[in-house]
Protein backbone atom coordinates (compact mmCIF):
# COMPACT_ATOMS: atom_id res chain seq x y z
CA UNK A 1 0.00 0.00 0.00
CA UNK A 2 3.07 2.37 1.07
CA UNK A 3 4.19 1.89 -2.59
CA UNK A 4 0.91 2.28 -4.39
CA UNK A 5 0.32 5.80 -1.90
CA UNK A 6 4.09 6.86 -3.48
CA UNK A 7 2.76 6.16 -7.26
CA UNK A 8 -0.48 8.32 -6.46
CA UNK A 9 -2.75 5.29 -7.69
CA UNK A 10 -6.19 6.20 -7.59
CA UNK A 11 -7.96 3.35 -6.24
CA UNK A 12 -6.89 -0.12 -4.69
CA UNK A 13 -9.03 -3.23 -4.78
CA UNK A 14 -7.84 -5.94 -2.51
CA UNK A 15 -9.78 -9.64 -2.55
CA UNK A 16 -9.44 -12.21 -0.67
CA UNK A 17 -10.29 -14.85 -3.53
CA UNK A 18 -10.00 -17.88 -0.83
CA UNK A 19 -12.36 -16.55 1.90
CA UNK A 20 -15.78 -17.50 0.33
CA UNK A 21 -14.45 -20.88 -1.21
CA UNK A 22 -13.01 -21.49 2.31
CA UNK A 23 -15.86 -20.33 4.13
CA UNK A 24 -14.08 -17.68 6.17
CA UNK A 25 -14.58 -14.55 7.77
CA UNK A 26 -12.90 -11.30 6.04
CA UNK A 27 -9.61 -10.14 8.08
CA UNK A 28 -10.65 -7.31 9.95
CA UNK A 29 -7.36 -6.88 11.73
CA UNK A 30 -5.71 -6.76 7.70
CA UNK A 31 -8.22 -4.89 6.41
CA UNK A 32 -7.72 -2.05 9.49
CA UNK A 33 -4.10 -2.03 8.65
CA UNK A 34 -4.99 -1.46 4.85
CA UNK A 35 -7.06 1.13 5.70
CA UNK A 36 -5.39 2.83 7.87
CA UNK A 37 -2.22 3.07 5.61
CA UNK A 38 -3.72 3.55 2.38
CA UNK A 39 -3.94 7.33 0.30
CA UNK A 40 -6.90 6.52 -1.99
CA UNK A 41 -10.55 5.03 -2.07
CA UNK A 42 -9.72 1.61 -0.88
CA UNK A 43 -12.43 -1.57 -2.46
CA UNK A 44 -12.33 -4.71 0.21
CA UNK A 45 -13.61 -8.18 -1.39
CA UNK A 46 -13.63 -12.06 -0.10
CA UNK A 47 -15.82 -13.57 2.14
CA UNK A 48 -18.89 -10.49 2.64
CA UNK A 49 -21.93 -12.24 3.03
CA UNK A 50 -23.97 -10.34 5.68
CA UNK A 51 -25.11 -6.72 6.47
CA UNK A 52 -22.77 -7.06 9.76
CA UNK A 53 -19.75 -7.29 7.72
CA UNK A 54 -20.41 -5.15 5.01
CA UNK A 55 -21.41 -2.09 7.65
CA UNK A 56 -17.69 -3.69 9.73
CA UNK A 57 -15.49 -2.99 6.98
CA UNK A 58 -16.91 0.33 5.91
CA UNK A 59 -16.27 1.19 9.83
CA UNK A 60 -12.77 0.55 9.41
CA UNK A 61 -11.92 2.80 6.93
CA UNK A 62 -12.89 1.04 3.61
CA UNK A 63 -14.72 2.80 0.93
CA UNK A 64 -16.00 0.48 -0.99
CA UNK A 65 -17.10 -3.29 -0.41
CA UNK A 66 -17.06 -6.23 -3.05
CA UNK A 67 -19.61 -8.92 -3.26
CA UNK A 68 -19.25 -11.81 -5.12
CA UNK A 69 -20.50 -14.98 -4.31
CA UNK A 70 -23.05 -14.12 -1.66
CA UNK A 71 -24.58 -11.81 -4.60
CA UNK A 72 -25.20 -14.81 -6.63
CA UNK A 73 -27.04 -16.81 -3.78
CA UNK A 74 -29.05 -13.75 -2.23
CA UNK A 75 -28.78 -11.13 -4.25
CA UNK A 76 -30.81 -9.30 -1.78
CA UNK A 77 -27.95 -8.38 0.02
CA UNK A 78 -26.98 -5.91 -3.12
CA UNK A 79 -30.20 -3.64 -2.16
CA UNK A 80 -29.59 -3.70 1.40
CA UNK A 81 -25.82 -2.91 1.38
CA UNK A 82 -26.36 -0.15 -0.74
CA UNK A 83 -29.38 1.32 1.43
CA UNK A 84 -26.88 0.84 4.31
CA UNK A 85 -23.98 2.97 2.44
CA UNK A 86 -24.76 4.11 -0.34
CA UNK A 87 -24.79 2.40 -4.15
CA UNK A 88 -21.13 4.28 -4.61
CA UNK A 89 -19.65 1.56 -2.12
CA UNK A 90 -20.87 -1.35 -3.43
CA UNK A 91 -19.19 -3.29 -5.76
CA UNK A 92 -20.39 -6.69 -7.15
CA UNK A 93 -17.68 -8.87 -8.71
CA UNK A 94 -18.46 -11.72 -11.24
CA UNK A 95 -16.46 -14.36 -12.38
CA UNK A 96 -17.14 -15.20 -15.83
CA UNK A 97 -15.81 -18.58 -17.69
CA UNK A 98 -17.04 -19.25 -21.53
CA UNK A 99 -19.90 -21.79 -21.34
CA UNK A 100 -18.05 -25.56 -22.36
CA UNK A 101 -21.07 -26.03 -24.70
CA UNK A 102 -22.83 -23.56 -27.20
CA UNK A 103 -22.35 -19.99 -26.89
CA UNK A 104 -22.29 -17.39 -24.05
CA UNK A 105 -20.82 -17.13 -20.83
CA UNK A 106 -22.02 -18.40 -17.21
CA UNK A 107 -21.05 -17.01 -13.79
CA UNK A 108 -18.83 -19.26 -11.42
CA UNK A 109 -18.57 -18.81 -7.50
CA UNK A 110 -16.57 -19.88 -4.60
CA UNK A 111 -12.86 -18.85 -6.39
CA UNK A 112 -14.50 -20.10 -10.06
CA UNK A 113 -15.34 -23.76 -8.87
CA UNK A 114 -19.08 -23.76 -8.35
CA UNK A 115 -21.10 -23.35 -11.68
CA UNK A 116 -24.23 -20.80 -11.21
CA UNK A 117 -25.94 -21.46 -14.42
CA UNK A 118 -26.37 -17.69 -14.51
CA UNK A 119 -25.92 -15.58 -17.38
CA UNK A 120 -23.62 -12.54 -17.08
CA UNK A 121 -25.68 -10.55 -18.91
CA UNK A 122 -28.99 -11.03 -17.12
CA UNK A 123 -26.91 -10.74 -13.67
CA UNK A 124 -25.41 -7.50 -14.48
CA UNK A 125 -29.06 -5.97 -15.46
CA UNK A 126 -30.42 -7.20 -12.14
CA UNK A 127 -27.37 -6.16 -10.29
CA UNK A 128 -27.80 -2.69 -11.09
CA UNK A 129 -31.63 -2.70 -10.87
CA UNK A 130 -30.61 -3.80 -6.96
CA UNK A 131 -28.52 -0.53 -6.63
CA UNK A 132 -24.84 -1.55 -7.01
CA UNK A 133 -22.48 1.31 -8.03
CA UNK A 134 -19.96 -0.51 -9.81
CA UNK A 135 -18.99 -4.08 -11.64
CA UNK A 136 -16.23 -6.15 -11.78
CA UNK A 137 -16.09 -8.29 -14.34
CA UNK A 138 -13.29 -11.16 -14.21
CA UNK A 139 -12.71 -13.24 -17.06
CA UNK A 140 -11.30 -16.58 -15.29
CA UNK A 141 -10.68 -18.47 -19.13
CA UNK A 142 -8.34 -15.18 -19.81
CA UNK A 143 -6.46 -14.98 -16.63
CA UNK A 144 -2.64 -15.16 -17.20
CA UNK A 145 -3.24 -16.90 -20.44
CA UNK A 146 -1.43 -13.42 -22.33
CA UNK A 147 -4.65 -13.08 -25.19
CA UNK A 148 -5.95 -9.74 -23.94
CA UNK A 149 -9.37 -9.28 -22.39
CA UNK A 150 -12.42 -11.14 -23.74
CA UNK A 151 -13.95 -8.03 -25.42
CA UNK A 152 -16.85 -9.83 -26.41
CA UNK A 153 -18.02 -10.36 -23.00
CA UNK A 154 -17.03 -6.82 -21.81
CA UNK A 155 -18.91 -5.46 -25.00
CA UNK A 156 -22.28 -7.30 -24.13
CA UNK A 157 -22.43 -6.16 -20.75
CA UNK A 158 -21.06 -2.41 -21.85
CA UNK A 159 -24.11 -2.44 -23.75
CA UNK A 160 -26.61 -3.74 -21.06
CA UNK A 161 -25.66 -1.57 -18.48
CA UNK A 162 -24.18 1.79 -17.38
CA UNK A 163 -22.24 1.06 -14.38
CA UNK A 164 -18.91 1.83 -13.96
CA UNK A 165 -16.95 -1.70 -14.97
CA UNK A 166 -13.32 -2.82 -14.22
CA UNK A 167 -12.19 -5.67 -16.71
CA UNK A 168 -9.95 -8.87 -15.60
CA UNK A 169 -8.19 -11.58 -16.69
Amino acid sequence: VKIFNEKEVDELIVVDIDSSAENREPDYVMIRNLATECRMPLCYGGGVKSMDQVERIISLGVEKVAISSAAVSNPGIISKAAELVGSQSIVVVMDVKKKRRGHGHEIWTHNARKPTGRSPIDFAKQVEALGAGEIVINSVDRDGVMTGYDLELVSEVREAIRLPMTVLG
